[in-house]
């Protein structure tokens, strides 16, 4: 019963374009611009409905508590007396790119047979370096069955950022994959985010066998761009690695030595001449979903910036035209994360395990996803200007909706702050 997951960060309705991300040019580029929480909700419920439609099992993680008061008071302050910039940090809806949430090992990788997760401690950015506590009690609830192990965080100063910089190939979901650990080294433009020391100790926590274990660098070049996490250039599910030449610091050396532990992996290579850095970076190609369809073929989901930018699109025409692995391309619209630097991929944590043995508050399906529809049409805040984040009026909102949601769902005694403590 081990399949294919997809858990999607649900927008929360503090989600605002406060700049705060450096090296993710999206993030920085739209700084002050209004943003629209209610149509981000519901772009991100959209995709789940269609991640529903192409017959892929679909969970969900929620929205943290906004503004993260515990955080507040930690460094002595309040809400109402923080200055902007710690307003800012505290009301982040950064949480909604759920491929930050933790780092995920299948049981048929792991020496238990158990899936083992690790929450990301996120501590490179102040904005994120908080959300870790909540991240964790979600996976906790969500992953209490005794078939998951869910570790806390690496401790600092050890950055590490989820899944969104690991990646895993196996022939088949439940048979021995290959895990890739994806880290950058410092001295550039923009922080690296990922620590190699962070990766190695998941490895071990994980239990993973060393012979299927790589731990490759990313490309400085890539980081430079704009490419802040892996998942902006390369992304792998099933026997497929999809990537930008100029994803990895040493390309040759880690595509022999993937070869070398899965003689049956499929690279599939986009070359520079055909779609830059910048466009990669712009149109998010690689921050896509490749995922595996219910007849074993692979498909590729990519946000509208993709279709928009011709050289792109012209490549993925000619890719579907040819005889590779990828054999569909479907288009969703997630246009409000994009402008904050979040694509298709962000916004979900792959998950390999058997459904049945979730939390089912953490699983939708069809009438799931049309009672959350109709609860953030209700309940989310229309739009943010950056002048809102000192309302009183807006947090009441944004505290009431993330109320409801939690009563909806049957979670309001489960995610309280004596919980999180």
């Amino acid at each position: 019963m081990i399949t294919e997951i997809n858990f999607d960060g649900l927008i929360g309705p503090s989600h605002n374009y406060a700049g705060l991300s450096l090296g993710n040019l999206a993030a920085t580029g739209n700084a002050g611009k209004t943003s629209h929480p209610r149509a981000a909700a519901l772009q991100g419920i959209a995709k789940m409905r269609a991640n529903l439609a192409l017959g892929l099992a679909q969970g969900i993680l929620l929205p943290h508590a906004r503004p993260d008061h515990r955080w507040l008071a930690a460094l002595a302050t309040d809400y109402g007396a923080a200055p902007a910039v710690l307003k800012a940090r505290a009301l982040s809806a950064s949480a909604m790119w759920a491929a930050n949430a933790a780092t995920v090992s299948p049981a048929p990788d792991t020496a238990d047979g158990k899936c083992h997760l690790t929450v990301a401690n996120l501590l490179t950015m102040p904005h994120r370096s908080h959300e870790w506590p909540e991240t964790l009690a979600q996976l906790r609830l969500a992953f209490v069955d005794p078939a998951f192990v869910v570790h806390g965080p690496v401790p600092a100063p050890f950055g590490d950022e989820g899944a969104a910089n690991h990646m895993r190939l196996a022939p088949v979901h439940d048979a021995p994959g290959v895990e890739i650990f994806v880290y950058g080294e410092p001295g550039g433009p923009f922080p690296a985010r990922q620590s190699r020391t962070a990766s190695e100790a998941i490895a071990r926590a994980h239990r993973l066998d060393p012979a299927r274990t790589l731990f490759v660098e990313q490309n400085p070049a890539a980081i430079a761009a704009g490419a802040f996490h892996n998942d902006v250039v390369a992304v792998a599910n099933g026997p497929v690695l999809f990537a930008h030449e100029h994803a990895f610091a040493e390309p040759g050396a880690f595509f022999d030595a993937l070869i070398a532990a899965m003689p049956t992996a499929q690279i599939v290579e986009v070359p520079a001449s055909a779609v830059s850095l910048a466009d990669a970076v712009s149109s998010y190609l690689f921050n896509a979903q490749l995922v595996t369809l219910p007849d074993g073929s692979s498909a590729l989901i990519v946000p509208e910036e993709s279709r928009a930018n011709p050289r792109v699109w012209s490549w993925l025409q000619d890719m579907l035209a040819g005889n590779g692995p990828i054999r569909r391309v479907e288009v969703v619209d997630v246009r409000e994360s994009m402008a904050n630097g979040g694509g298709p991929a962000c916004l979900r944590l792959r998950v390999v395990a058997d459904p049945a043995r979730i939390d089912p508050r953490f699983m939708v399906d069809a009438a799931k996803l049309d009672r959350l529809d109709a609860l953030v049409r209700r309940e989310w805040p229309e739009q943010i200007d950056a002048a809102d984040i000192a309302n009183p009026a807006l947090i009441a909102d944004i505290t009431r909706a993330r109320a409801a949601l939690l009563d909806q769902l049957g979670l309001s005694d489960s995610l309280t702050i004596n919980h999180l403590a």
